[in-house]
């Protein structure tokens, strides 16, 4: 089975917790704090297999939890960081979060990392937290959450030319005979339900991939049929060979066939409009194929070559093949999403505008309650060891600065009041 788009769940590793620990070596009077740092929680990393070709794996597998840091020890020793969780993917692998849509990675060389999610930096120990006004601190931090997001992979084929058409017109067949790929053929339609690839070597030594992508129908840019499954391999190609089937012994006209398989591709992305294409009059063995390819030239008011050609009888196919090789090398690559090379970019800041998010927020439950809320005041509340009375007036001093204590009581809250924030419930205190 070809799989080429799944839902994972990916979540990184949480940093170890910092510890609460006092020095008290016989020669050492004063003693002091002495509690460690938690280690880093390992991160979540898609790399680039050559090896592989399919999105099968994650059809059993769909969620991944990186290890979590070692927590903080006594003596002041930091605790160990996990090890990142390696998942290995085929070239042409989009990774994009399925909240936002935002494109996270576009992975198409062969060892090319990204992290997909971060481990959480390990809390810290009673060390960090020694002043001269405090000298022996109770207060440790427990590990940062590591992140967690819901993601869509995508596979893109790495093809240099892409064959489109409807279905039947003989994509499969071309291929068969261009190259070694040996796609399922017979006489009924989407015999293609996979994308499959070939590499063909010309007369003169030149050499391409080229994939039968599965056929096209009117509608497909919305989903219709095999719509999306086909155009998001399109997508990479740097020159689309269109196979019309000059006999319309299905009784389809050409031409309307040709504008049909276009306007697919101009409402899918309008970019694939810009790779040169080169029109393939398929079928010409058959008794109307000349005919209808005298009138489909009458019709076509594009400059596009049009190679006649019989699959069948491999009449055509030398001249087609070198002509696909020459556009090759003056047609550049079409990236899908901007990159940058960390190589060059390395000294480099790049400032995005973002949307300032507030730090929390206040609604009410119907039990009269209020609900306390938003991704800043959980993870600190989630960083917050409560065994200990020091760390817990920490966590209200914390509070009480990112303006949540005037806010409860702009909403109108009062001594006694039970506030809520995750699964825990507290009583305000004015």
């Amino acid at each position: 089975m070809f799989v080429d788009r799944v839902k994972v769940y990916v979540k990184g590793g949480d940093g170890g917790n910092g510890m609460v620990a006092f020095r008290r070596e016989k020669y050492e009077p004063m003693g002091g704090p002495a509690g460690g740092d938690g280690g880093k929680g390992a991160s979540v990393i898609f790399i680039v297999d050559e090896g592989q070709r399919t999105l099968m794996d994650f059809r059993y597998q769909r969620h991944f939890k990186a290890q979590r840091g070692e927590n903080g020890m006594s003596k002041s020793q930091h605790g160990r960081g996990a090890d990142d969780l390696i998942i290995k993917v085929p070239p042409g692998t989009v990774v994009s979060d399925e909240q936002t849509g935002e494109v996270i990675a576009d992975l198409v060389q062969h060892g090319q990392k990204a992290v997909i999610a971060k481990g959480g930096r390990g809390g810290r120990g009673n060390i960090r937290f020694a002043t001269p006004a405090n000298p022996a601190p109770e207060i440790a931090e427990n590990g940062e959450p590591g992140q967690e997001r819901d993601v869509i992979l995508e596979l893109k084929l790495l093809a240099d030319v892409g064959l489109v058409g409807f279905p039947n017109v003989g994509k499969s067949t071309l291929l068969s005979v261009v190259s070694a790929a040996k796609p399922k053929i017979a006489d009924y339609h989407f015999t293609t339900i996979k994308p499959n690839l070939g590499v063909v070597q010309t007369d003169d030594d030149r050499s391409f991939v080229i994939a039968d992508l599965p056929g096209l129908i009117e509608g497909a840019h919305e989903g219709v049929g095999l719509g999306h499954q086909f155009l998001r391999h399109v997508e990479r190609t740097r020159v689309i060979v269109h196979v019309i089937d000059m006999s319309a012994v299905e009784g389809r006209d050409p031409y309307e066939d040709f504008v049909k398989i276009n306007e697919e591709l101009k409402e899918y992305n309008l970019r694939l409009l810009e790779r040169p294409q080169i029109i393939v009059a398929n079928k010409m063995d058959m008794p109307e194929a000349k005919a209808n390819l005298e009138e489909f030239r009458s019709k076509l008011q594009e400059d596009y070559p049009v190679f006649p050609i019989s699959a069948l009888t491999r009449q055509g196919l030398r001249e087609l093949l070198f002509a696909v090789a020459d556009k090759l090398e003056v047609t550049p690559e079409f990236p899908l999403y901007e990159e940058v090379d960390p190589e060059k970019e390395v000294n480099r800041v790049i400032y995005r505008h973002e949307d300032e998010q507030d730090p929390f927020t206040i609604t009410r439950d119907p039990d009269g309650s209020y609900l306390v809320g938003g991704a800043r005041v959980e993870r600190l509340f989630k960083m917050t060891d409560f065994s200990r009375e020091e760390s817990v007036r920490r966590f209200a001093r914390q509070l009480r600065s990112l303006g949540v204590d005037d806010a409860l009581r702009k909403r109108g809250a009062k001594d006694g009041d039970t506030v809520r924030l995750l699964d825990y419930e507290f009583e305000f205190v004015d």
